[in-house]
């Protein structure tokens, strides 16, 4: 689509109803790697582990909601929320890692897509409006809208969902402190080209990929409980390793994708970062504010919901968005003409980074 400009029309989300408070672990048994018990009592675990990652609470799905049902919600709440039908779609993307679970299988369902699940659950009668899933780490969401935006501007299509959906609660190891991080949701977006008269819309994006020692970083293992090796795979990570890469490249993305769209941190309202970790979001700023020669206000910058929503994956950048656009992030808002930079890291090991000029 030549002359053309690619805005957000639409956000929703779905928070869980179900709140899971950081002493309901308190009578959790948590393993080290190596398969003996922690000597700290949990209360210690618990008090070290909210200083580290800022987390207080987190959001689990209802027994009976899968991610394809998150999505849905997610998704009628962002068509709600714009000025489109459902049945003007091209193209439903939905990022997630782990499909449709149900609560103790631990068993993946990917096929048909979500997205094709979306389009039923929303009764989309349009052949013409294609589905697929992308799996890229906690950065689905923004990968999938960085290809929304691609295809928009190349022309293959004018209005595309994106939407990312994890019920990530159901592939942790109990046994595993690192369980306490992880929770469900979904958030979703409508991505549409307009009038390249509009003053707005997408900026500029950058994406990476490290996949040789770093493709350890965030993988599939076996419980930390001695006892329980039977062949049940749980998401596991090298927490340190992890901190140390985001920390040497996610700013550097950040400044890429700036540089691209000819924005200088001066100009920049808002950093959405994936809510992966209090403490290494914030040091990932400081690294952005010091390559860039610029500081800001870091509480009123950068907006954070892991101390309440935990980390949900692909979730957290929308979700984050639709609380703002919402007003139901206290100190934070959005207005026209405020330009955001959304950016993620995670299993790939993945980063990418958007700049959007709010219309």
């Amino acid at each position: 689509m030549s002359n053309c400009k690619v805005i957000i029309n639409g956000v929703g989300s779905c928070i869980p109803e179900r709140i899971i408070k950081n002493e309901d672990f308190l009578n959790a048994e948590f393993y080290q790697e190596n398969g003996e018990k922690f000597t700290a009592d949990n209360a210690e675990i618990i008090r070290k582990f909210e200083g580290i990652t800022g987390i207080k609470a987190r959001r689990y799905a209802n027994d009976d909601q899968k991610a394809s049902d998150l999505a849905t919600i997610a998704a009628k709440n962002a068509l709600a929320d714009s000025t489109i039908d459902a049945e003007e779609l091209d193209y439903i993307i939905v990022a997630h890692n782990f499909g449709d679970m149900e609560v103790g299988t631990q068993r993946t369902d990917m096929m048909p897509s979500l997205a094709s699940r979306v389009k039923h659950n929303l009764n989309i009668q349009n052949p013409a409006t294609s589905c697929y899933d992308v799996i890229f780490g906690c950065p689905g969401w923004l990968q999938s809208s960085i290809q929304a935006y691609q295809m928009i501007m190349m022309g293959d299509a004018k209005n595309v969902l994106v939407v990312g959906t994890e019920t990530i609660s159901r592939i942790v190891d109990v046994h595993d402190r690192d369980s306490m991080i992880f929770s469900d949701g979904a958030g979703a977006t409508i991505f549409q080209g307009v009038s390249g008269d509009t003053n707005g819309g997408v900026l500029s994006q950058s994406s990476r990929t490290d996949a040789t020692v770093e493709l350890s970083y965030l993988e599939m293992g076996a419980s930390f409980h001695p006892e329980k090796q039977n062949g049940k795979r749980f998401i596991k990570m090298k927490g340190r390793k992890i901190y140390e890469y985001a920390l040497v490249n996610v700013a550097e993305a950040i400044k890429t994708a700036m540089d691209k769209a000819g924005v200088e941190l001066k100009d920049v309202d808002k950093i959405l970062i994936h809510q992966a970790n209090e403490k290494m979001d914030e040091a990932i700023l400081k690294k952005l504010f010091k390559i860039c020669g610029q500081e800001k206000p870091m509480a009123e910058f950068m907006p954070m919901t892991i101390q309440d929503l935990g980390n949900s994956s692909v979730a957290t950048i929308p979700t984050m968005l639709d609380l703002i656009q919402r007003n139901k992030l206290e100190g934070h808002k959005i207005s026209s003409g405020d330009i955001l930079v959304f950016a993620s890291v995670g299993a790939g090991m993945h980063i990418n980074a958007m700049v959007y000029k709010v219309p």
